[in-house]
């Protein structure tokens, strides 16, 4: 993949310059302010960009602008947003256009390189990787859906895990449950959420959005 790395601490944005390179992907542009990010993503339109929700010259949600306004030129721009907490605001936002290819995780899980990793290649591929207190936040807040209130209890606990953004056999394996039946949970809930797309990854996306209230 290649990837643009958006942070404006030295040490976090090389550190993740080098394990993404680890994984054997490529880190075609770095930036550390708001501008610099926006240039960098419409020159490069790279696979998946890492972009820190605050970064120079304000300090407040300049990141998060850059990565709103590049997908506003490039939709579906895919981009895994990292923040020290959570802000409920900016997930809302960067969620809102319902596009696919989002995250938000807290910097915290960059630490364990496999999740971030893995994270990373999840919305490059169009999907979402939510930190689950990022969902927690966003579900304490949302309006409800009565949508919702036709899915069973495993359906909701499959769409949760949807939410975090894992696979079908990711989720299987999570709720000790075949792939088949994985399967046949996420068509039902599909078709109790009026989801009827044949592209099953925007549904995928337009479920979760449902779940979070967002939709």
């Amino acid at each position: 993949m290649r990837i643009v790395v958006a942070e404006d601490l030295y040490l976090l944005r090389d550190g993740m310059v080098r394990l993404i390179e680890a994984y054997g992907h490529e880190v075609v542009a770095t930036a550390s302010t708001g501008p610099e990010t926006v240039d960098a993503l419409l020159k490069w339109r790279p696979d998946v960009a890492v972009i820190d929700v605050r970064m120079p010259p304000s300090q407040s949600d300049e990141g998060l602008r850059a990565a709103l306004a590049a997908r506003r030129e490039v939709p579906g721009l895919p981009v895994l947003i990292l923040s020290q907490h959570v802000e409920q605001l900016y997930a809302r936002e960067l969620l809102a256009d319902g596009a696919g290819g989002i995250g938000y995780l807290l910097k915290e899980s960059v630490f364990d390189a496999d999740q971030f990793i893995d994270a990373l290649e999840r919305v490059a591929a169009g999907g979402t990787a939510m930190d689950p207190a990022v969902i927690s936040k966003l579900l304490s807040s949302g309006s409800s859906n009565r949508r919702l209130d036709r899915l069973t209890e495993r359906e909701h606990d499959v769409l949760s895990l949807m939410a975090e953004g894992l696979s079908n056999q990711a989720i299987g394996q999570r709720l000790f449950l075949s792939d088949s039946a994985i399967s046949k949970y996420t068509t039902s809930l599909f078709g109790k959420l009026g989801l009827t797309d044949d592209d099953s990854n925007n549904r995928r996306v337009l479920a979760v959005l449902t779940y979070l209230g967002l939709s």
